[in-house]
């Protein structure tokens, strides 16, 4: 069985390693990545993506209904706001280093960038959001993108 890895010394250049077996130091890839959006993995079922949030930037209010979604931040500081419409986002808190954000399909939700360095994070799409060997450099690229 064929079998990618990124050894830890090795710099992470970006790129999408699936659907084959893969192994990475996701913390050291997270922390290195400096698009906007970086789709790390495409599987048939889940896709795993790195993103850096410039301060004062967000990811944007968006849902996915049929998308469940994992998010884990590496460094920065955000504020996560979720709820059931974009009117109603009764759901607030600040994360940090070391937090995660589990976002149920049919929920809006955004992360704004409130601190003074850039929020690194990676995210798991189960399935799949974006196509496979997806890189947007900036949220404006992504936006553009997906109006398409």
């Amino acid at each position: 069985m064929f079998l990618k890895e990124i050894p830890n010394s090795h710099k992470f250049e970006g790129g999408d390693y699936g659907p084959e077996p893969f192994v990475v130091n996701i913390e050291k890839a997270t922390l290195q990545n400096t698009n906007f959006r970086t789709a790390l993995w495409t599987g048939n079922h889940l896709q795993l993506t790195l993103m850096s949030i410039p301060v004062g930037g967000e990811i944007g209010l968006e849902m996915h209904p049929d998308v469940d979604q994992f998010l884990r931040l590496e460094a920065g500081y955000g504020l996560v706001k979720m709820g059931k419409t974009p009117e109603k986002l009764n759901y607030q808190t600040n994360v940090t280093d070391g937090y995660a954000i589990l976002i149920p399909a049919g929920t809006y939700h955004n992360l704004i960038n409130v601190g003074n360095n850039a929020i690194k994070l990676y995210s798991i799409y189960a399935p799949p959001q974006h196509a496979p060997g997806t890189v947007h450099k900036t949220k404006e690229i992504a936006d553009a993108e997906e109006e398409h």
